[in-house]
């Protein structure tokens, strides 16, 4: 499987890389004018409603979850801890752990960011039928799937960008 990474792709295949790509780009530019206003940055808002929705995870836990980097996280932490959406307090269990805790701060801006994503997720599938949306999960989990042989574990999860 390996072999075919580096296989030249024909017209078609091209030209819907190039839609994804694409259409990949138009969401992230929609999204960051809408949560622009904000000041925080569009991943600094996606880590905000996980940390909602995994409340007192550690910093590691958190980087493992997210699959990037620890240093990453603690950038991306640090700047929402200096704008008092979250704070760090060390695990009661063990204090070589940081646990982290959304303020009430943090709720309002990840409930904007919730309204947001969820906004742009019915303009973005306005008209989509329930079969559209079994169509259309098939195809993209058959494209990561071809994919898998690509990328390692350890790429796709130690080695990513930050946020």
């Amino acid at each position: 499987m390996a072999e075919d990474c580096g296989r030249r792709g024909s017209a078609p295949e091209s030209e819907t890389v190039k839609k994804l790509i694409r259409t990949n780009k138009r969401h992230k530019r929609a999204l960051e004018k809408k949560l622009n206003v904000t000041k925080v940055f569009r991943s600094q808002h996606q880590l905000l409603m996980f940390i909602v929705r995994h409340p007192n995870l550690s910093q590691i836990e958190l980087a493992r979850m997210q699959g990037i980097s620890t240093a990453a996280i603690a950038v991306s932490l640090k700047k929402l801890e200096q704008g008092g959406y979250v704070e760090r307090a060390v695990d009661s269990k063990d204090n070589r752990y940081n646990q982290i805790h959304i303020t009430e701060k943090g709720m309002e801006m990840a409930g904007y960011s919730m309204a947001v994503f969820e906004e742009m997720e019915q303009i973005m599938f306005k008209g989509f039928s329930r079969e559209d949306f079994q169509v259309l999960g098939g195809l993209l989990d058959r494209i990561y799937d071809n994919l898998e042989g690509c990328v390692s574990e350890k790429e796709e999860h130690g080695t990513r960008g930050g946020m």
